[in-house]
């Protein structure tokens, strides 16, 4: 495959370790080079293309391939996959023929597809819950909760996101121009809990109230910020998709509004959290 701003050429691994190359700038797309038997698992409705010798199956449960859990196992992962709020099916990818083929996926809305390697993080990604993709065959997709009060009560976008597993690679959708950061041990990083898109498991997440009662009122941004104390990386997003809808749903209705996330307290939550 073609060199580009991201690819890869495989290597051995316990997940198929494929080809890819993604393309595009703001609305990108990720091309992934299949060798016979080799296959990739995607969330539903982000496929765009893929070469005739390519077969699609629809399956229950994330697809890893984990064997012997049974119908229990894929009824587990069908369920963590309801908890992050996507689909119980996932759609897998696997080329039949000889040489090699190609499929593509697309995420839906402005941003960057990321690639990672998981056995570079040690295995484990938290990011947001609907962050996932496209993976090799192998990977798990699964649910962190967070486990402090607060973080649960206010953390918006933070407090249920998703665990992706394996060794293999993943590519994880993020909204706008993406930064990555290396924390230092003890190290803190205050980051808008929407902006959080996703981090290696030794960080800590918490979160931090907003000094400053003019700043809660007035400022726009919430109440709450979220902290993370190192070591480890974090990936943050300019554009977080709920941001992005919040902003298109209030110019609909002509009228003016405030940044921040949504909540999972609802209209408290959107006060608490700056939407309101």
């Amino acid at each position: 495959m073609a060199s580009g701003p991201w690819s890869h050429t495989a290597r051995p691994g316990l997940s198929d370790d494929i080809d890819f190359e993604i393309k595009g700038q703001e609305l990108q797309f990720v091309e992934i080079e299949l060798d016979p038997g080799e296959s990739a698992v995607a969330e539903a409705g982000a496929f765009v293309w893929k070469d005739a010798s390519i077969d699609m199956t629809t399956v229950f449960g994330d697809g890893s391939g984990g064997g012997d859990g049974g119908f229990m196992g894929k009824l587990l992962g069908a369920g963590k996959r309801l908890v992050t709020g996507e689909s119980i099916f996932t759609t897998v990818f696997t080329h039949r023929g000889s040489g090699k083929a190609r499929v593509a996926f697309a995420s839906p809305t402005p941003g960057t597809i990321l690639p990672i390697r998981l056995a570079d993080l040690g295995g484990t990604l938290i990011c947001q819950k609907d962050s996932f993709l496209a993976a090799a065959k192998g990977v798990s997709i699964g649910v962190a909760f967070q486990r402090r009060m607060m973080t649960g009560l206010f953390g918006g976008e933070g407090f249920i996101m998703q665990k992706l597993e394996g060794d293999g690679w993943v590519f994880v959708q993020m909204g706008g121009t993406l930064v990555e950061r290396e924390l230092r041990a003890g190290e803190q990083l205050h980051v808008d809990t929407g902006c959080l898109a996703a981090f290696t498991p030794s960080i800590d997440f918490d979160l931090e109230m907003v000094r400053g009662v003019k700043s809660m009122i007035f400022g726009g941004e919430g109440v709450f910020f979220a902290r993370l104390t190192g070591p480890g990386k974090v990936w943050i997003q300019s554009l977080p998709f709920a941001r992005l809808a919040g902003r298109m749903m209030t110019a609909a209705q002509g009228a003016g509004g405030n940044r921040g996330e949504g909540s999972v307290l609802g209209g408290l939550g959107d006060l608490i959290g700056g939407n309101d």
